[in-house]
């Protein structure tokens, strides 16, 4: 729904400003412009979702085969210690706890279409033991905050849209995601907990806390101390050897289960082929609302106000063409993916923008659809604070998106 207002706004904003440059400042071509350019990015979205089909083939074939080889499983078994803190008021052995730690781990894999099954079920079990039937419960909103805040090891997406956008490395966003989406996570959950007065210094809660900042500060810490140069090179080889590294354990697990490895793979080509066809017609009608948006100037005025207000601070500005990514993303994934191709295709995908606009896209993940999807699936009318909380821990993401991005490819 809110796509759809979204959508509309594109083309009645784009038909205002291109009326008043024809009357107030005479642009004879600016409606000229704003149709080729429904033309073009038609064109655009439809090349690049055939371009798709090869690498979302390949990525959801490796998918397959670690959900049938059980890494779902694993990882549930992983951080069940944890989960039992952070929801206290399930009762131990509850189903519910099982639902969620399956969905949790799929979205931590990238398996968005194992992760929703599993978190709709883990809604409707959460349900169960709600006693307000129309409020959302504590273990509900916790749970809606962790999805929200998009914690996701593999970025399978964004690097696939990077490598048909031509990026040179399209996998050199991985550390930079990793640690923004960390860091969204880490402030939404820590924020939930001291808003439900849960212990933060349980020993299990802890030590995830500070695992993950470990994680983010070395990696910081260690890129920080080397020449952007240097840094590029090796962030880019880190993350190609980590990639290889999963697809290599991905079928090292699935063997030892006996699983039929082409098979499962065969299987999930055949998934990322029917994904790439799905998405043409979606894909299309983003890209072409926003290049009409972009072609009447509504696009470059936006920016061009918040760069003087930026540029006021004496802030470096490079940041702001990132932003469109970052304000759709909460609001729409399918609007948020159009952004950021939007920006790889206007600055390229090796450019700074391009670059901050896929981390952006990959640190959080789109908190009201969740909301309204999880929620309405069982009739939570009252969500309470759960969309503040999601929100803040989308803000967390943002910034050190930006931050990050500055950098590895400042």
């Amino acid at each position: 729904m809110v796509l759809n207002y979204i959508w509309i706004a594109f083309f009645l904003i784009a038909f205002v400003v291109a009326l008043a440059r024809l009357v107030f400042f005479g642009d004879v071509n600016v409606f000229t412009e704003i149709m080729n350019s429904t033309y073009d990015s038609a064109k655009t979205g439809f090349e690049i979702s055939l371009g798709l089909t090869g690498i979302l083939s390949l990525w959801l074939g490796v998918m397959k085969i670690g959900e049938r080889g059980g890494m779902i499983d694993l990882f549930s078994r992983g951080v069940a210690p944890l989960f039992s803190k952070l929801f206290p008021d399930i009762p131990k052995g509850h189903p519910a706890s099982g639902s969620m730690l399956m969905n949790i781990s799929a979205n931590m894999l990238g398996l968005d279409n194992a992760a929703t099954p599993f978190g709709l079920k883990a809604m409707q079990e959460l349900q169960e033991i709600n006693p307000d039937k129309s409020k959302a419960s504590n273990p509900m909103i916790m749970f809606l905050v962790m999805n929200a805040s998009g914690l996701t090891l593999i970025p399978v997406t964004v690097m696939v849209y990077r490598a048909q956008m031509g990026a040179v490395n399209p996998a050199d966003v991985f550390i930079p995601i990793m640690i923004a989406t960390f860091a969204a996570t880490l402030v939404g959950v820590i924020a939930v907990c001291l808003k439900q007065r849960i212990n933060i210094f349980n020993k299990a809660i802890m030590g995830f806390f500070l695992g993950m900042l470990v994680i983010i500060g070395g990696t910081i810490f260690a890129f920080n101390s080397m020449p952007q140069e240097k840094a590029n090179i090796v962030s880019g080889l880190a993350a190609n050897i980590i990639l290889l590294s999963v697809i290599v354990l991905f079928i090292v697990v699935a063997l030892r289960k006996r699983v039929n490895i082409f098979e499962s793979f065969i299987d999930g080509a055949k998934d990322g082929f029917k994904t790439a066809v799905t998405i043409i017609p979606y894909l299309i009608a983003i890209l072409v609302g926003i290049g009409v948006f972009r072609a009447s100037g509504a696009m470059d005025f936006l920016m061009d106000g918040l760069r003087n207000l930026v540029a006021l601070t004496g802030m470096d500005t490079r940041w702001v063409d990132g932003m469109p990514t970052a304000i759709m993303k909460p609001l729409s994934g399918s609007g948020a993916r159009g952004m950021m191709i939007d920006a790889m295709k206007t600055f390229g995908a090796d450019s700074f923008t391009g670059r901050l606009s896929s981390v952006l896209q990959g640190a959080t993940d789109t908190t009201f659809y969740i909301v309204a999807v999880y929620y309405g699936a069982v009739n939570i009318k009252n969500s309470r604070y759960t969309v503040p909380y999601a929100l803040l821990a989308d803000l967390a993401g943002v910034l050190t998106a930006v931050f990050v991005a500055y950098l590895f490819f400042g």
